[in-house]
């Protein structure tokens, strides 16, 4: 396979648009727990394969959609606003970089697992793995 041009890579703003195009999803701007989530999307990017770059943004869209009522749910049940989040828990539920982060952790939850150690405070991935409740659960 041909090497992916620059073009071809979309860039963390590109993605981060992508996200926000699902408002049902995304808790309203004033709402979210920070206005820059860039470090995370970073963190969640860092998970996506060479070979998987090119292709980000629409497995991002088909997995948002596929699973819709789970991501739709999720800001109410965990969000900003909600009685966990009362407790200053579940900080990136509501955060457009959250669906990315939720995208990685069901196509590549070891890899995503292992970049965000290297980079953030794992309590901070711990909570919405919780509340996603993926396929293969990485901490506890």
């Amino acid at each position: 396979m041909p090497p992916l041009e620059a073009k071809d890579v979309p860039e963390a703003a590109d993605v981060l648009e992508a996200a926000e195009r699902f408002p049902w999803a995304v808790a309203a701007q004033g709402r979210r727990h920070w206005p820059d989530g860039s470090d995370f999307l970073e963190a969640a990017l860092s998970a996506v394969g060479d070979e998987e770059r090119a292709g980000c943004i629409e497995r991002l869209e088909a997995f948002v959609e596929e699973h819709r009522d789970r991501p739709e749910e999720l800001p109410r049940a965990y969000g900003p606003g909600s009685r966990p989040a009362s407790h200053g828990r579940y900080a990136l539920v509501g955060q457009p970089e959250a669906l990315v982060i939720l995208e990685r952790m069901e196509a590549a939850p070891f890899f995503l697992r292992g970049r965000w150690e290297a980079e953030l405070e794992t309590g901070l991935l711990d909570d919405p793995e919780f509340a996603w409740g993926p396929r293969i659960r990485l901490s506890r």
